[in-house]
């Protein structure tokens, strides 16, 4: 049983994890994931405060290489091969379920943006393991993605800024400083709309494992995420599923509504004025969604759209 508190979870592999746990022994179990790659659990610090008195138990984690957690040495070519991988972060999510004793279909997994990745993912490769799946701004694909980044850069901004932007990107001048402007005016728009976050978000980044997969920003896919989908399997998972996105954000939400009519279980539900990061941005209205679909779960009564 997952303990009350922060606690340091021991790996097999002899790396160490950061978790933390509020409302041990509440009879609803929630496991969430959390995005960058590499960001770390602080978007989910709100959800005790929402969630405990609704009788659920919340449990964080930061994954390997991300904030409080174990950071591997990335220059050395045999880490980036071992744990840089899509098999790596799947296992890790099921060591940590199992090191918490969330037992077969009694838990629900969260995952936001990359964590939303894993949590499809593991839901293919786990099927029934999950009670309830709740996916926050990830798509199904990551080339409509990246479509819709690029028409919101060409929304944004006039041609000639679109261009120079691309331009700095085929150099590789990441730390342009005028480009880093543009890109921080995009992040302040459609990442996390609430005014302190996106600098601390990236100031606590886990940058090789977020460059890895990623690249150098949100607007730019350069890594290992390229061409990801499971857009063909989706309809394969059919346990109830909450699909949350942002108002205002850069996942494209056309797809999220493909990903509604697809999946056999699934409701759609969106956050006004609120970025990708909508947990943040709009608390109010994401954790009412969230409240009642796990109570419409938990009660036999949850009806997808």
């Amino acid at each position: 049983m997952a303990k009350d508190g922060t606690h340091i979870l021991s790996l097999e592999n002899g790396y160490h994890l950061w978790s933390r746990t509020d409302g041990t022994g509440k009879p609803i179990k929630l496991l969430t994931l959390h995005g960058g790659p590499g960001a770390g659990h602080e978007p989910y610090e709100r959800f005790p405060e929402f969630l405990n008195p609704d009788g659920v138990e919340v449990t964080q984690y930061d994954q390997l290489g991300a904030w409080y957690s174990d950071q591997p040495d990335f220059d050395d070519p045999a880490n980036v091969e071992r744990f840089l991988n899509y098999d790596y972060y799947l296992n890790e999510v099921e060591e940590v379920r199992q090191q918490l004793g969330y037992e077969d279909g009694e838990f629900y997994l969260a995952g936001h943006s990359w964590g939303g990745l894993l949590a499809q993912e593991y839901a293919l490769r786990h099927p029934g393991v999950v009670k309830g799946l709740i996916i926050i701004s990830m798509i199904d694909n990551i080339d409509d993605y990246v479509t819709n980044i690029n028409a919101i850069r060409e929304h944004e901004f006039d041609a000639d800024v679109v261009a120079f932007m691309r331009e700095v990107e085929e150099r590789g001048e990441w730390d342009n400083p005028t480009y880093q402007a543009y890109d921080t005016q995009l992040d302040q728009a459609y990442i996390t709309r609430h005014p302190n976050a996106p600098h601390h978000q990236i100031s606590t980044m886990g940058t090789a494992v977020y460059n890895h997969f990623q690249g150098n920003n949100e607007f730019v896919i350069t890594g290992e995420l390229a061409h990801w989908s499971v857009a063909e399997r989706l309809h394969e998972i059919t346990v109830p599923t909450l699909l949350t996105f942002g108002g205002h954000e850069s996942m494209p939400l056309s797809v999220a509504r493909e990903m509604r009519d697809k999946m056999p279980n699934a409701r759609l539900r969106v956050t006004p004025d609120a970025g990708h990061v909508h947990m943040v941005d709009n608390p109010e209205v994401f954790f009412y969604n969230l409240r009642h679909f796990i109570q419409d779960v938990e009660t036999g009564t949850f009806q997808p759209d």
